[in-house]
């Protein structure tokens, strides 16, 4: 055997070491090119486009806030509210100053035209009627803002889509709310109130009074509802879908870092826990679908509730596209408008309801005019789908609530291209947000009673008292309106019906009235009333 010597090895080492040495200076050459170039990007990131942007909205006249670093790593949008809205308020319906959100307190301080930053992202605000318009029927430049981080996984469907996909959504699910359809519910909604009812009889004490803090209760009512006429169940049935979906809600609006660049990225805690909510959620209405779907295939389907219409009108566009899936929903989908269906079925209807009970128990007057308006045209029987259409005093009282505490606070857009807005030429980049409840009580639109609760400004219709422009929109306006809107009404109309055929309400005395945004706009503190059997 020959004997090689090390010196043999030398050589092959020295390439090793070459070889390593280069591999070294590669990689340090790449983190050399690439530092710079990163550190360009968030320079211009955090700072010169802000800044740029800023530049370009100061010289149109708009004014807010100085844009600083500060505000890119804030979580200025979603602040907590202030603590004002812990204390107890006199009863006042100056809804904007109690929310403190950006909006509001940017018109507040700066007027009407203004802006405001959502870390690095200026925010125009629109407040000119005919802008309101151009945003609203220019779907395809403003579009809605993607929905990010663990909110994601609570706000499904129609809602989050755009263009093509958004267009074959609506038009799967629109004929499932055809007031046609609706028609159908009317049992169902009187059927959930009556339980209500029901229950609210057996608190009563011997003189016939009781206290009761109504939210709870219209919260359960307005579930029950959309179980029934969304899914055929009762509220019990669906009750585990219902608490997997408060249990998202309220990781969504207590999350810290939700809407931190980079950190709403990271795998925290309240993440992993939303994810294992959404595939528990997901599997119980997998299965509602696939056992309708079955019995769809056995010619057994009851197609009155909305799943069954859903699937039924999807069914027909794959049918019609040649069986193409890619033409219909598929099953992920059909989830996701399912649970869009369960969350603003209830959240929408149930704000509206508390308000509407709120007001109506601190003016008399109203509650008792609309009392004689439901007996007239019901009496004591259960409302009908003709009756409804008759209920002038009440529907004014619903939309004047709605003006005053619309169910959500704001609505944004996003911009797709440079666009020109009247007067204003917005860049790329910025995003435009519509105050509502800053639109619904400004005095130059609605008078200097603005902000007091007064439904005869919509006893000749909401073109009357809007004098034809676009500043009452609580469901949106143009192409994107809430789809669901005169299901809500409807719902609201026959709930109110039942109530004050059996009850009257007045504040109790523990009454804080301090509006907060959840998920919609709710009372605080919940809604103790005093009810008197009649």
């Amino acid at each position: 055997m020959m004997y090689h010597s090390p010196s043999h090895f030398v050589p092959v080492m020295e390439l090793f070491s070459f070889s390593s040495s280069t591999a070294t200076m590669c990689v340090l050459s790449v983190i050399v090119a690439v530092v710079p170039l990163w550190a360009m990007k968030m320079l211009n990131t955090l700072w010169l486009r802000p800044k740029r942007l800023e530049k370009l909205l100061r010289a149109q006249g708009l004014r807010g806030d100085p844009y600083s670093l500060s505000l890119s790593t804030s979580n200025i949008n979603h602040a907590p509210q202030n603590n004002l809205q812990s204390q107890s308020f006199v009863v006042s319906d100056d809804v904007a100053p109690r929310l403190s959100l950006p909006a509001n307190n940017t018109v507040a301080k700066y007027g009407k035209n203004s802006f405001f930053w959502e870390h690095t992202t200026p925010k125009v605000i629109i407040t000119d009627p005919n802008q309101i318009k151009e945003v609203f029927n220019n779907i395809h430049d403003f579009q809605k803002p993607k929905i990010t981080g663990i909110a994601k996984f609570l706000i499904n469907g129609l809602v989050t889509y755009e263009g093509d996909k958004w267009v074959q959504h609506r038009n799967i699910i629109k004929p499932a709310f055809h007031l046609a359809k609706l028609k159908n519910m009317l049992p169902a909604f009187s059927q959930s109130c009556h339980d209500v009812i029901r229950e609210w009889m057996e608190m009563l004490s011997s003189d016939g009074k009781c206290e009761i803090d109504v939210f709870p209760f219209l919260r359960n009512l307005t579930r029950d509802v959309i179980s029934r006429t969304a899914f055929g169940s009762s509220y019990v049935e669906g009750k585990k879908i219902f608490q997997l979906l408060k249990i998202q809600g309220h990781l969504v609006m207590t999350a810290k870092y939700k809407n931190t660049p980079i950190l709403r990225h990271l795998p925290t805690p309240t993440k992993m826990k939303m994810k294992a909510v959404d595939k528990q959620m997901k599997i119980l209405i997998g299965d509602m679908i696939k056992k309708r779907e079955k019995t769809m295939k056995n010619g057994e389907s009851n197609n009155e509730d909305l799943l069954g219409m859903l699937l039924e009108s999807n069914q027909r566009e794959m049918q019609g596209s040649g069986n193409s899936k890619s033409n219909g929903m598929t099953i992920d989908e059909v989830i996701g408008e399912c649970k869009l269906f369960y969350l603003a079925g209830q959240e929408t209807t149930s704000s509206l309801l508390v308000w509407t009970l709120i007001m109506l128990s601190r003016y008399h007057e109203w509650q008792t005019r609309a009392r004689e308006e439901v007996l007239h045209v019901f009496g004591k029987q259960n409302p009908n789908f003709d009756g409804l259409s008759q209920l002038k005093i009440t529907t004014m009282i619903l939309y004047e609530v709605l003006r005053l505490y619309p169910p959500t606070d704001f609505i944004h857009r996003t911009l797709q291209k440079d666009v020109e807005l009247g007067n204003l030429s917005l860049p790329i980049g910025v995003k435009v947000t519509l105050p509502i409840i800053v639109h619904h009580q400004d005095a130059d639109i609605w008078g200097n009673d603005a902000k007091e609760f007064k439904p005869e400004r919509f006893s000749e219709g909401v073109a009357k008292a809007t004098k034809g422009k676009v500043v009452f929109y609580p469901f949106g306006w143009g192409p994107r309106i809430c789809i669901g809107q005169n299901y809500v009404l409807l719902e609201a109309k026959v709930a109110l019906s039942l109530l004050l055929q059996n009850f009257s309400f007045e504040l109790s005395p523990v009454y804080v009235h301090s509006p907060t945004v959840m998920l919609s706009l709710q009372p605080k503190h919940g809604a103790p009333l005093i009810l008197q059997k009649l």
